[in-house]
């Protein structure tokens, strides 16, 4: 795909709660393109919010989640093109993937196929605005519909799931029901997985976006330590984590003030987490060693 067709004033007043919020990023990305110094840049996201029929203003004073979005923007294109340099010829499956353009923006990588999976509405919309293809695929389930798995076509190729912006809608249970899927049926796969920080758990009617959206979904888990997600299953590897706060410190304004506050990191900003799922089934200590 080189230049998606994008339609005039495609309306969205079907669109409300959780699926109502992948409109925040496509909305953050967009506006952070426009600035003289972007973080990242997205001009299909500019193309995209600039033809949709939606009420984009009501966003505009919600700076901490406009940077905090290209932030983690930013941070999953580079952990996603790293993964794909170190493993040519990979397969990448974003999860809960909404309007994001991050295949249109790493299509130059040597990824040799992509699958965009989100809900049936999720879909319907994202195929109004950006165009399947063989290298690209949309499907249209669940991510706790096991069904979509066997229209994964791995064929031993190295494997990245990217989980942005999804996992804090769903309890630490559900949460733990999905990983434990995918590491039974991808051993030795990779995982970006976003998390939040436990501080806004129960409180999306606090966040400067969330609180707009129609029927606001409420946030349900977040994790302030999460290398302890290995003891939720004997193949998951903790690798590395990048938090929101180390990145563009001037921009957060006052609140670069609370970095100084031990564990205010952890437990209020969101953060991005790779893992790694033990190859064969087998557990990290069976495999022999951790080096990546």
């Amino acid at each position: 795909m080189n230049n998606p067709t994008v339609p005039t004033n495609v309306a969205t007043n079907r669109i409300s709660g959780v699926a109502e919020t992948m409109l925040i990023p496509l909305w953050a990305r967009a506006t952070e393109t426009r600035r003289p110094a972007a973080v990242m840049r997205d001009e299909f996201a500019v193309r995209i919010v600039d033809r949709i029929d939606y009420d984009f203003s009501k966003f505009d004073k919600a700076w901490r989640s406009q940077l905090g979005c290209a932030i983690r923007a930013k941070l999953f294109d580079d952990a996603t093109r790293e993964f794909a340099r170190r493993n040519p010829g990979c397969v990448v499956v974003s999860l809960g993937c909404g309007l994001d353009t991050r295949f249109e923006r790493l299509k130059a990588e040597p990824i040799a196929r992509w699958y965009d999976l989100d809900l049936p509405e999720a879909i319907e919309l994202r195929r109004r605005f950006l165009d399947e293809s063989e290298r690209n695929r949309f499907v249209a389930r669940s991510v706790f519909d096991s069904a979509w798995m066997e229209e994964i076509a791995v064929e031993g190729r190295p494997l990245l799931f990217v989980s942005e912006g999804l996992s804090m809608y769903f309890t630490r249970e559900r949460n733990k029901e999905l990983l434990d899927r995918l590491i039974a049926r991808f051993p030795g796969a990779e995982l970006l997985l976003e998390t939040l920080g436990p501080w806004l758990v129960g409180r999306s009617r606090r966040h400067d976006c969330v609180h707009l959206v129609a029927k606001a979904p409420e946030f349900l888990w977040g994790e302030s330590r999460t290398r302890d997600m290995e003891t939720w299953n004997p193949n998951l590897r903790y690798l590395e984590e990048w938090n929101f706060f180390d990145y563009e410190r001037k921009r957060w304004r006052g609140m670069r003030w609370f970095f100084l506050i031990p564990g205010f990191n952890r437990r209020m900003c969101n953060r991005i987490t790779h893992f790694r799922f033990a190859p064969n089934g087998r557990s990290e200590a069976a495999c022999g060693g951790n080096d990546r």
